[in-house]
């Protein structure tokens, strides 16, 4: 199976269908689809954040250990 090419990240795209389900309703709180899709966003979110976060802290490290020589 082939890897798809992606255009747009899953982030970019979850926050179109959030707005897009947010624009059509009345009472979003009662939607079970318009939750799981939020919920799946915060997941991304989450992701992409301690992705960044486990980085930034790997490269402070990596130049503090030759300073300390």
């Amino acid at each position: 199976m082939a890897k798809k090419t992606v255009s747009e990240s899953d982030e970019t795209r979850l926050k179109k269908k959030v707005a897009a389900k947010l624009a059509d309703h009345k009472n979003p709180k009662e939607d079970e689809a318009l939750r799981s899709l939020r919920k799946r966003l915060r997941r991304t979110q989450r992701k992409r954040r301690a992705l960044a976060l486990r980085k930034h802290n790997s490269a402070s490290k990596k130049t503090a250990a030759p300073a300390a020589k």
